[in-house]
């Protein structure tokens, strides 16, 4: 992840998204290694399921 911050654990839904938003990030591709969000939220990838991104991507 590069030196900005963390985002933040859940959306906050606001019309203009601001620059921790999970959903922001993701689309950016700035959401650190290891993480997605699902309904919103941010989640930690399971091992599993990190290999089916790897596969892919």
């Amino acid at each position: 992840m590069s030196k900005g911050k963390k985002p933040k654990s859940e959306c906050c839904v606001s019309k203009e998204r601001c620059k921790r938003c999970p959903i922001r990030m993701l689309k950016d591709g700035t959401l650190p290694a290891g993480y997605t969000v699902k309904k919103r939220k941010l989640v930690k990838v399971k091992k599993k399921d990190a290999k089916k991104l790897a596969k892919a991507a």
